[in-house]
């Protein structure tokens, strides 16, 4: 009943004129820049987060989860009529969604990308309701030594789940950890790496102008260079007949849409996992239970079904460790965090006690705006299609004025604006030699939190290291922490030593 009450104060407060207002064109914005390849959540978010300084803290963080709600549906559109996923969140959605409107069934993936999107979003927001209140209580247990251990934990997550190169991806986690030191000491108040006294850096780097800068500028050029030769958007026509057979076929896609829902929240729990590979994983969980394997990468509508409901179900799952825990889950919401510290608002256990109304009008506007998002997204297909249209050229030339913008805008610095064209060229030439760039983000986020447990810490210890190991949370935290530094390893290993036993087996059966 107490949980019925927050969420009945929480609606109050995102029913609001102002709030439904920035959640109604959240939705909107979010889900064309979904659709546009190049773009997606954490690019549109990155780009979009300085004019929230317009509206109060609760109305902004509403449009950015709004934003970040739309563009998980629209990253579809481009996936299916393009055959470019809008957003890496999007990929698996290709496999069948392509393949169906190059059959003449455009109209049915839209309409199974949508429904699906819808049913995840709606699972992940109740068991979000659920377990939001708990995970706070049981994070206010912890200290210096437990917050550190949980920032440990976040990076390892990187290496065990990341599914990229070990080395680039501790090589990124480090740099951003090198970056987030930029400014003055916390403790002893010296500045530290401020390359050659440079008045812009006494106040570090903003982690908004890197991600403006990597996600911005420096995928803008990525996309310029990989589009070129891509084929034209396909017409996609919706009409009443297609929108009945597509929810006759999604009465056969029910267990895809439960296995992808619960699968995809409780991975975008986990920090650095997020929707991609969520998506991935609910894909391959809805081939390998379907009656009809043989049928995916052909036009399956459990194909499209399955990932589409397990990202939208894994970005709301991927909230929860950001507000409970002031860990992101992914690295849109490592931006939603960036703002809220800038907002002046403390992610944690004490934002439920302190900030009871924010945390729950916050939770109150997701339901609303899955039910705007596929409302909208049905609505305005004919719509996406056509803004695809837009030359890449015009497209790219609008990026890059509001990366400028958006970058210049907190602080009116020129300095932070030649630090977004360094990054954007950074961001590029690294997504050339393929390293990942959401360690990087999610370190420079993460890096003062750590730095400032660590040695808090260390401090309350009088030096003994030992103290994160007799605390029994950070010390279960280091354990699993080690477990997946080790894990790739392990994997790396395994894959050496079974050719050796197979060549072995077969020498000695010869």
């Amino acid at each position: 009943m107490e949980i019925l009450q927050h969420l009945a104060d929480g609606f109050a407060l995102s029913l609001l004129p102002l709030n439904l207002a920035v959640l109604l064109l959240g939705v909107t914005v979010g889900l064309f820049i979904g659709a546009m390849p190049g773009l997606g959540s954490v690019n549109g978010v990155a780009i979009l987060l300085p004019i929230t300084f317009l509206v109060p803290p609760a109305s902004a963080i509403i449009f950015l989860a709004a934003i970040y709600y739309g563009a998980m549906y629209g990253g579809a559109i481009s996936s299916i009529l393009l055959g470019i996923p809008g957003a890496s969140t999007a990929v698996a959605t290709t496999f069948d969604g392509r393949p169906m409107a190059q059959k003449g069934q455009a109209g049915l993936a839209l309409i199974a990308a949508a429904v699906g999107s819808f049913v995840g979003g709606t699972v992940s927001v109740v068991l979000f309701t659920l377990f939001a209140a708990p995970l706070a209580d049981v994070a206010l247990a912890f200290g210096p030594a437990e917050e550190f251990a949980l920032v440990l934990l976040a990076f390892t997550t990187f290496l065990a789940l990341g599914g990229d190169d070990i080395f680039k991806t501790v090589l990124m986690i480090l740099l951003g950890l090198v970056l987030s030191t930029v400014g003055l000491d916390l403790i002893s108040g010296q500045p530290r790496l401020i390359f050659g006294d440079l008045p812009g850096f006494y106040s570090g780097i903003s982690f908004l102008v890197l991600a403006i800068g990597v996600y911005g500028i420096g995928e803008i050029l990525w996309t310029i260079e990989q589009t070129q030769h891509k084929p034209q958007v396909m017409p996609a026509r919706i009409r009443f007949s297609e929108l009945a057979a597509g929810f006759r076929a999604l009465g056969t896609s029910l267990k895809a849409m439960a296995s992808g829902s619960l699968l995809g929240y409780f991975v975008g729990m986990l920090p650095a996992a997020g929707a991609t590979p969520a998506s991935l994983m609910a894909y391959g969980v809805a081939k390998s239970t379907s009656r009809k394997p043989e049928q995916f990468g052909k036009g399956a509508v459990e194909g499209v079904v399955a990932p589409e409901t397990a990202n939208n179900a894994a970005s709301t799952g991927s909230l929860l460790p950001m507000l409970t825990l002031g860990i992101p889950g992914s690295p849109t919401t490592a931006l939603l965090l960036g703002g809220m510290v800038m907002w002046g608002l403390m992610p944690g256990p004490m934002l439920f006690i302190e900030q009871p109304e924010f945390v729950w009008g916050l939770i109150s506007s997701l339901y609303t705006a899955n039910l705007f998002a596929v409302a909208i997204n049905l609505a305005l297909i004919p719509l996406f299609v056509w803004s695809l249209r837009i030359p890449l050229p015009v497209l790219s030339a609008l990026v890059l004025v509001l990366c400028i913008v958006g970058g210049f805008t907190p602080n009116q610095k020129m300095h932070d604006v030649w630090l977004i064209a360094g990054f954007g060229i950074a961001g590029y030439l690294l997504r050339k030699l393929d390293y990942p760039l959401a360690p990087l983000v999610l370190a420079l986020v993460l890096g003062p939190l750590m730095e400032k447990s660590l040695r808090q810490a260390l401090i309350a210890a009088q030096g003994d290291v030992t103290t994160f190991v007799e605390r029994p949370i950070s010390a279960t935290f280091i354990a699993i922490a080690l477990l997946l530094f080790l894990l790739p390893l392990i994997r790396k290993l395994r894959r050496h030593l079974l050719p050796g036993r197979a060549a072995a087996s077969s020498r000695s059966s010869a």
